[in-house]
Order: structure tokens, then sequence, then C-alpha cells
């Protein structure tokens, strides 16, 4: 029962941040005499510390907070995305210490080339820091067994059956996590983004690709084996444009990057960087954008209209370029969404909203799914 109370205990800190010894109590359900003992334990192996406030204007002397340290516990994350790949030690509490990325080219894109690139960087970052990473949590693109963290499939990296978990944790020696980009985005926005507070959510991520993450009574989902989330490969447009596998008229055909270069009348390929300055000149035209991107709208508002019949969340999230739509178009395909859904309805309106942890998303996924093995062991 002690473990129990002092991994809740510190899984509230790392999660919810500096607390006081009484909020912690009310929260937990505890006495204080046995918050003091955990605290006082924590503090003692170097855990938390506890600190005065800033001055505020209150009477009376200013209760002690207890805060997590960051060094207490590091975990590595790993965000691989088809054009780069993000890397980061995180520490207890959720903040990053130190950070590395590069760009991904044809030739580096090879299973081989990147797992060398991660093992080399964390070594670097390690050294840097002066702390090794007791996890790892990795996120990629594709349909990824959990259990081992085998990648089936991440088509837009072209790597199939790929040992992931078992190549890096066999080097690094640590556990490794693996995960789909999109199912960790959602545990992110679930634990520390505009999802927090709410039981049901959706996440859904718009890049090269199209995925999903679901969060359901306040669990994230997983499916058989892990295999779970493939919302982009919905098929919303019978006889539409061929998809990677094997179907046509997915999703994904329809509100991915390609689709996006197409309603924005830029080529397909062109740098990220054009396609976002493109959204945000025409966010300052709302009539413009809803005109631009009507096309695009009905897509994106018939798969979440599918999304959210099928699953019935509180909250969607919108995740990757789907965070740069003009404010005229979310609005918009939020208002659809309600009336052309009877679950939206009965749950007194679905709100769709978009991400605010930026391109950091998917790194603290995959930072949360790593620390999830491990505050039980701190």
């Amino acid at each position: 029962m002690r473990r129990h109370n002092r991994t809740t205990l510190l899984r509230l800190l790392h999660v919810g941040g500096p607390s006081t010894r009484a909020a912690l109590a009310t929260e937990l359900g505890l006495n204080r005499s046995t918050i003091k003992t955990l605290v006082d334990g924590l503090a003692e192996a170097g855990v938390v510390e506890e600190r005065v406030p800033r001055p505020g204007r209150g009477a009376g002397r200013p209760s002690l907070l207890v805060l997590p340290q960051p060094h207490a516990a590091v975990v590595l994350a790993v965000d691989l995305q088809v054009e780069h790949v993000a890397m980061a030690l995180v520490g207890l509490g959720g903040q990053i210490l130190v950070r590395d990325s590069w760009h991904l080219r044809t030739p580096t894109r090879t299973a081989d080339e990147v797992i060398t690139h991660v093992i080399e960087s964390t070594r670097v970052l390690a050294a840097d820091l002066g702390v090794d990473p007791v996890a790892a949590g990795i996120s990629v693109p594709g349909v990824v067994r959990r259990a081992d963290g085998h990648v089936h499939e991440a088509p837009n990296l072209r790597w199939t059956d790929v040992a992931l978990g078992e190549r890096l944790g066999g080097v690094l020696r640590i556990p490794i996590l693996v995960g789909n980009d999109a199912e960790l985005g959602a545990l992110a926005e679930h634990l520390r983004g505009v999802a927090r507070g709410s039981s049901d959510a959706v996440y859904v991520s718009a890049d090269v690709g199209v995925g999903g993450g679901v969060i359901a009574q306040g669990s994230s989902l997983s499916g058989g084996a892990g295999y779970f989330g493939e919302i982009g490969h919905m098929v919303i447009r019978p006889g539409g444009r061929p998809c990677y596998c094997g179907n046509s008229g997915c999703w994904e055909t329809e509100i991915g990057e390609a689709a996006l270069c197409r309603a924005l009348g830029l080529p397909e390929g062109i740098a990220r960087g054009a396609i976002l300055v493109e959204l945000r000149e025409l966010a300052r035209d709302p009539e413009a954008a809803l005109e631009r991107l009507a096309e695009f709208t009905e897509w994106l508002t018939l798969g979440l209209v599918n999304v959210v019949n099928l699953l019935g969340p509180q909250l969607v999230v919108l995740g990757d370029l789907l965070t740069v739509l003009p404010e005229a178009v979310i609005r918009v395909v939020a208002e659809e969404v309600r009336r052309r859904s009877l679950v939206s309805r009965a749950v007194g309106g679905t709100r769709i909203v978009s991400s605010v942890l930026g391109a950091d998303v998917k790194l603290l996924g995959a930072a949360e799914v790593a620390f999830e093995t491990v505050l039980d062991t701190v």
C-alpha cells in the first residue's frame, strides 16, 4: 500500500506540477501524517524538494510547495517523422532538459541509418546532461506493436517489419516503448494539453499521413496487439484517389499534406514552410479562406462526423498541419459536425479545438509513455 501511495503521489506531482502537502492529502484522500511520511521519504531520496513559494499578498506564513526534481528520473523521447527526427531527454515533471534534431532525406530514412543516429545522439545528450536515461519512448508514424516495439509498417518512411524496440533496447540497455505517433499525441494532449480534464477525447493528426489517438474514460485505447488509430484509412470517397494502403478514397487522401497543397494551389512536395506561410496569410481573410478551402473543409467535416459518431468524444483535438487552419474553417467544421452528428448533439456538442503543444506534442507523448514504466521504480 505504501508503494502504491508513493507512486500515486509522484504521478500527481509529475503531471500536475508543484503542490502543497495539504492539497496532496485532499487529492489523494490520505491523512496528513501519511503525506508527511511519503514526502519526507521522497525528499530524502532526492526525488522531490520542498520550497517556499514566491511571496504573495495573503497574510500568514505560506505553505511549502512540493516539487518534483527533474534529474531524479530522466527518460529519452524520440519523435520520428517523415522529414525529420526530434529527440530530447525529459526530466521528472515533464521538463525538456536537452534536445537534438536532424533532417531526414531519402538516403537517410533507412531504419539502419535512423537507429544508428538515435543511439549516437542519445549518448551525446546523456554526456551533455550528465545523466543517463532510464527508459525511452519512441513515436513512429506507422503501425506499431506495443508489446515489443515492432514496426509492422511505416509507409511514409518506407519501413516494413523493423524490430525497432528490440534493436534500440539491445544497445541502450533500457526499456524501449514504441507507439504510433497519433496515439502518443493523444496521450500528451490528455496529460499536458487542451484535452487535460477530458476523459474522452480524440486527437487527429494530419501530416504527410493522417492518424488518430483515442482517450476513452481517461485511458489510451491501443487495440489488439497495439494496432489502432488508423482513422486516416477510413474510406470516405469511394472511387477516389488511390492510397498506398491498397484502398481508394481514404480520408488521408483528402485531408493529408498533399490534399492541402491541392486546396491551396501549391505543388505537392513543396517545403512545409511554404504551406504554413500560405495558411497564415489566408487566415487574415476569413471569406477567402472559406472559399479556397471549401472542399477540404467538407472532407475534414465528413471524416470527423464519422469519428464522433463512432467514438463519442467530448473533445476532438486537431494536430500538426490542422493546427494552422484558419479559425473560420475550424468554426465551420465544428458547427457542421454538431449539425450532422447524432452523437455530437446528444453530448451537448463535441468541442473541436487545435492543439497548443506545438511541434513537441509527440515528443512529450513519447516521454510520457516512457515514464509509465518509471514512476513506480523511482
